[in-house]
């Protein structure tokens, strides 16, 4: 039987990077979607140290046709997806009073709306047991009014992971969030390690006891 895949979408070397080398110390192969070519390279060459197959694509996950075509290229190596991380997020630091809805949009396009995309080009290829899961922020909660989008993103993205579980539950394939409740350190309780620990964990909760919204407050 072939190894479990997951695929990071907006990896780097941030949490999203953390969740690739937590998946492939526990025997996952992975395949990376990133704008950036040299922190893919760099990031491939850590999984494949841990015994992982890496697959990566640079792409734009906005363009529809362009990350469509990476996730299925990635779920057709092995003919599966086992786990789907999704990380993007923009951040721009224009309050309420100076955004304007096109960057608005533009920023919900990445950390909302290719979501969607990419669940929907790993569906064939996920089976029961499944798994989506997702980079949440507190500013869901409390944003902050100098980088207005954030919030939006991060609630619409929370939002889109209920309606997610529960059209993908039926066929054994679960959703879920995890709110990291504290901001991102090198040292201490939000260290992208440690909130990879929390995504791993939320995605193998129990099953009787599925939450679609995780807290990680360190």
């Amino acid at each position: 039987m072939s190894r479990p895949v997951i695929v990071v979408v907006g990896a780097g070397p941030g949490v999203s990077g953390s969740v690739a080398r937590r998946f492939a110390r526990e025997g996952y192969d992975v395949g990376l979607l990133g704008v950036d070519q040299d922190q893919l390279v760099a990031l491939a060459g850590q999984l494949e140290d841990l015994g992982a197959a890496v697959g990566r694509a640079v792409v734009d996950v906005t363009d529809v046709e362009a990350a469509t075509a990476a996730v299925q290229r990635f779920g057709g190596f092995g003919g599966r997806v086992d786990v789907l991380h999704f990380n993007p997020s923009a951040f721009r630091e224009k309050n309420p009073l100076e955004l304007t809805v096109a960057e608005l949009l533009e920023d919900v396009a990445l950390g909302v709306g290719a979501l969607l995309t990419c669940v929907q080009a790993a569906r064939p290829f996920m089976s029961a047991g499944g798994r989506v899961t997702v980079t949440g922020s507190m500013a869901a909660d409390r944003p902050w009014h100098q980088a207005a989008s954030l919030g939006v993103q991060k609630a619409g993205v929370r939002n889109l992971v209920h309606s997610l579980d529960a059209a993908l539950a039926p066929d054994g394939i679960r959703a879920v969030s995890v709110t990291v409740q504290g901001t991102l350190a090198r040292e201490g309780a939000f260290t992208p390690d440690r909130v990879a620990d929390a995504i791993w964990a939320a995605a193998h909760q129990d099953l009787d006891a599925w939450a679609t919204e995780v807290p990680y407050a360190g």
